[in-house]
């Protein structure tokens, strides 16, 4: 299962997954070449996870290091910085958008109307793309951007030290509250908030799988909200201040894992199979929510990253931006290709579809064998095969203005 976005003067980013577009009759300006690369980089690892829950699935969960493999580990941690890097862009580009109008209203609006349009996406056309059928209405990392866009809608009007707050409280305090268990209709408003992954029943319809519940990751937004300015900043400074927090964020991490005071559900532990394994428990952070810990340690990357790669201009650093600048297009077309070539593949090889992400291991062919090698190498040809289309896109994205691009 698939588990989930100026320069110096601000200058708004295209539309993307996350963040609001100008209106049509204005012109495009310029882009932040470190949003663009950044999240080009977070998407093309983000491909990894998806392919290997539908091309090379395991009993053994990837993060459990008693049993897990360090490459199988590895391959699911790296993919970690995904979301929280994708929806802490949205909200950055939230604010580099926004300056455009000076209408506060404005923009309200269209993060009302931008994320009621995810959530629709995300319910509709991701939930099919996954299954090819509709046993369940998935709501993950799309609709959580699209969740926490329509709570910002209300809360922009805040000034932005308050929002600041709000930003740190969410992130901070949310790993404090109790799980809702039993979930019921009553409490199922506030298991959205907040709650591990849980399936709801929904009469008459498919059962809601809630992967992702939207308030801990309303409080990521924020945050790149909030700092948004900075992206207005001139460029040492800009980057001066990112490393400075990215560093403030890797430390806390270190300090609060290494007491295993708070910050995380999940302690860490030494390991009876060697110092290896023990350093991959102390990695080995919770995503559902994302705790503190979580935040601090993929955030914090994702800053030093962004502090360092405004000026890249490597052929690598220009071919992810090409995916950086088309993000909606690019995650739907990279799961509609990732989970319908497994459903053929899996007809070839097995004389049947088998939905790998969703089938339970009692259900999978007697014959196959899980291969990390298998999926590194459709790893490597989905992403070859996306970036023409993305490539083409962008380009079309540029010389158009048409209203509805703002929404795809």
């Amino acid at each position: 299962m698939a588990v989930p976005q100026p320069t110096f003067l601000p200058a708004p980013t295209a539309p993307t997954a996350g963040e609001p577009a100008a209106a049509a009759k204005e012109p495009a300006q310029a882009r932040v070449q470190a949003i663009d690369v950044v999240r080009g980089i977070v998407m093309v690892i983000m491909a990894l996870d998806h392919i290997r829950e539908f091309w090379s699935p395991m009993a053994v969960r990837a993060e459990d290091v008693a049993h897990a493999s360090a490459a199988l580990f590895l391959t699911r941690w790296v993919t970690h910085f995904c979301a929280p890097t994708f929806v802490f862009l949205s909200g950055v580009s939230i604010w580099l958008s926004a300056q455009k109008h000076s209408s506060r209203a404005y923009t309200s609006r269209f993060l009302l109307s931008r994320g009621l349009w995810l959530i629709l996406v995300e319910v509709v056309l991701i939930s099919f793309v996954l299954q090819w059928q509709y046993n369940l209405v998935l709501l993950e990392v799309i609709w959580a951007i699209g969740g926490s866009m329509v709570l910002l809608a209300a809360l922009l009007w805040l000034p932005r030290a308050v929002l600041a707050v709000l930003a740190v409280v969410i992130m901070a305090g949310h790993d404090a509250l109790p799980v809702i268990q039993p979930i019921t209709a009553a409490n199922a408003g506030w298991a959205l908030l907040h709650n591990p992954p849980f399936v709801l029943p929904v009469g008459g319809l498919p059962p809601l799988l809630v992967a992702y519940s939207v308030g801990p990751w309303l409080g990521v937004l924020l945050a790149g909200y909030v700092l948004g300015p900075w992206f207005a900043l001139p460029l040492p400074v800009r980057n001066r201040r990112l490393r400075q927090l990215g560093v403030l964020a890797l430390g806390l991490f270190g300090v609060l894992r290494a007491t295993n005071w708070y910050g995380d559900p999940a302690p860490w532990s030494a390991q009876p199979r060697g110092v290896g394994y023990s350093v991959l428990s102390f990695l080995n952070v919770t995503k559902y929510p994302p705790s503190l810990l979580f935040v601090c340690l993929t955030l914090g990357v994702a800053l030093l990253l962004l502090s360092v790669t405004e000026q890249a201009t490597s052929r690598p650093a220009r071919w992810v931006r090409t995916f950086g600048q088309v993000p909606l297009f690019y995650f739907i077309g990279h799961l509609a290709l990732v989970s319908g070539a497994a459903l053929g593949w899996t007809r070839l090889a097995f004389g049947q579809p088998v939905n790998f992400s969703f089938a339970a291991v009692n259900q999978w062919p007697a014959a196959y064998q899980p291969s990390l090698w298998r999926a590194y190498g459709v790893w490597v040809l989905v992403v070859l095969v996306l970036y023409w289309p993305c490539r083409w896109y962008g380009a079309y994205k540029r010389r158009h203005t048409y209203w509805w691009l703002s929404y795809l």
